[in-house]
């Protein structure tokens, strides 16, 4: 898992190819600076030969190109630096652009069977994880594996024997390393997944805040968040504390190698003389640049083992299976004119285990308007799901003008259809940007769709009209006028067929009447497609479809269905019982 996670994330690292480069070269220079600084030192030792015996002049030519290296060092580390940033942003914008796309793409149902706040966690928390890995991890890694490199280099080409000291006691810092980031991978995953789960919940109790309310559910939610909080803190607190023993560990065994480097240098000085005290000098130096690297390195692997557990969601969110998709533009069925829409022995249902429209037939020509209406779970809002294409169909097919949809650019379908749903869809911006969508529509066509649907007295009431910014969700609209919007922008597009879903069911009752009006004009020779659950509304519709149970089980004019006396008067009758009773 964590291989195919890691040539992953090496697809988008090596798409910044040059910046890689730019990081491996100054990690070069770097790391030359800082070991060529001991050799000098070491020079410099040996030339204090005694008590009032020192070569000062020699001592001021290497203290010049200690000084020369130094402010070579700190210019390629702060250029490091900055490369080491732009490479790691720009790889995090490349993963965050292909996630925001990626939901575009992906089908409506694993949008509707996914936690909103898991694919925010996934595109904002897990990528901002993976950003700080990323980070320490081109800033300290390169350096790392070149210093360990060049000093081992170096302390062959001294003296070889003391070397091996070095090289012998070296894996136990890999062992330790190692040991320790198998334990931590398992648990950074099960902090995330916990903090996915906590960011989830904290998403839907923001956004519903007034529903909490109002059923009061403010304590029964703060113990489950608390339960969720005590989950994370659980995770955290151990991978933490696992991931928190490599860096002391490394140290031991990094003290062992100086131990052992001292050691056996000073017994080469005193009983063989192979090595002067300036050498010894860089020697140690050199075995403490050798094993600094090991702490850090093991210090990146377990931030690392944080960033793939991120990294591994994001992959799998990014791997999930596309919305199916016409082949070319080329290839795609063109529409120049809507004539009719069928729905030919369809099959579907949501899940497997329960089947929900069975064998479904029907024939809707230009013009006509379609009401459907039937019990809860009957399968009406299903239906619209299918007609938009934002589920396919398990078998059977629909046609669009004699044309199987699915041979139609979704974009290019989609285009003839107007949809006013009961849940409003509104963003932060003025009232005029939210019913034009950012489409070149002249004030005149705007105010003119706004008065047909009765929405204009109520704009123009407002402090800048139509210029008035409106908050998220149009959070400070009523509902009723959150829908008049709504209808305004699909008068505005003059779309052939219009999907008419509960369109009213937030306005008063003399708006409705208004409303209705207006759609009567808005949908002269246009094909209508009308949900509702208020009967009355829909008397006028060409057809009714009555639905139970996912099939058509009475179809007609109302007088047609009234005078039946099936399940349809039944609806009715129950409906108008019900407003004679409430009156």
């Amino acid at each position: 898992m964590k291989n195919t996670t890691f040539s992953f994330l090496m697809k988008y690292v090596f798409k910044k190819w040059y910046w890689v480069i730019g990081s491996v070269f100054f990690s070069a220079l770097t790391v030359a600076g800082s070991l060529f600084i001991p050799k000098f030192t070491g020079k410099g030792v040996d030339m204090v030969i005694e008590k009032g015996n020192v070569d000062f002049f020699s001592l001021k030519q290497i203290i010049v190109y200690i000084l020369i290296l130094i402010g070579v060092t700190i210019v390629s580390q702060l250029l490091l630096s900055l490369i080491n940033n732009r490479l790691t942003a720009g790889v995090v914008s490349e993963i965050r652009k292909d996630a925001m796309q990626k939901i575009h793409r992906l089908p409506i149902s694993y949008v509707d069977s996914h936690p909103q706040g898991d694919l925010v966690s996934r595109m904002i928390a897990d990528v901002e994880t993976l950003s700080d890995g990323l980070l320490m991890g081109f800033t300290q890694f390169f350096t790392g594996v070149l210093t360990i490199l060049g000093t081992l280099i170096l302390m062959v080409i001294m003296d070889w024997r003391i070397t091996v000291v070095v090289v012998f006691v070296t894996p136990l810092s890999f062992f330790v390393a190692g040991f320790v980031s198998k334990r931590t991978y398992s648990l950074f995953q099960k902090q995330t997944e916990a903090r996915s789960t906590q960011v989830s919940f904290i998403n839907e109790m923001v956004s519903n805040q007034k529903v909490v309310r109002a059923f009061g559910k403010e304590e029964e939610n703060i113990e489950k968040f608390e339960k969720m909080n005590r989950a994370l803190k659980d995770a955290s607190l151990k991978a933490t504390f696992y991931s928190s023993l490599t860096n002391p560990s490394t140290r031991f065994v990094n003290a062992l190698v100086y131990a052992g480097v001292a050691i056996f240098g000073a017994m080469a000085i005193v009983t063989k003389g192979l090595l002067s005290i300036g050498e010894l000098t860089v020697f140690l130096s050199y075995a403490n640049q050798y094993t600094k690297p090991f702490n850090e390195i093991s210090g990146v692997i377990t931030e690392f083992q944080n960033a793939l557990a991120c990294a591994d969601r994001i992959r799998e969110f990014l791997n999930e299976k596309e919305e199916a998709q016409t082949e070319t533009n080329e290839s795609a069925a063109k529409i120049d004119e809507f004539k009719n829409l069928e729905f030919r022995n369809v099959y579907f249902s949501y899940t497997e285990k329960q089947k929900l429209i069975e064998d479904f037939s029907l024939k809707v020509e230009k013009g006509l308007r379609v009401a459907i209406v039937g019990p809860t779970g009957c399968g009406k809002t299903t239906l619209i799901n299918l007609i938009m294409r934002f589920y396919d169909v398990n078998a059977g097919e629909i046609l669009m003008n004699g044309i199987n949809i699915q041979k139609f650019d979704r974009k290019d379908y989609r285009d003839n259809f107007g949809m006013v749903l009961q849940e409003t869809w509104l963003r932060k911006g003025s009232v005029r940007d939210n019913i034009t969508l950012g489409r070149d529509i002249s004030d005149e066509e705007v105010i003119n769709a706004c008065r047909e649907c009765h929405a204009h007295r109520f704009i123009e009431r407002m402090k800048d009209g139509y210029n008035t910014q409106i908050s998220e969700d149009g959070g400070n609209l009523s509902n009723g006028q959150k829908q008049l919007l709504c209808i305004s922008r699909v008068m505005i597009m003059n779309p052939p067929i219009l999907i008419l879903d509960e369109a009213t069911s937030s306005i008063d009752t003399r708006t409705e009447l208004k409303v209705q009006d207006a759609f009567a004009k808005l949908m002269k020779g246009k094909t209508s497609f009308i949900v509702a659950h208020r009967l009355s509304t829909i008397k006028n519709a060409d057809v009714i479809l009555v639905m139970k149970d996912g099939n058509i089980i009475e179809q007609g004019s109302h007088e047609e269905l009234i005078k039946a006396g099936g399940f349809y008067k039944e609806l009715y009758m129950s409906q108008w019982a019900n407003e004679e009773e409430s009156e």
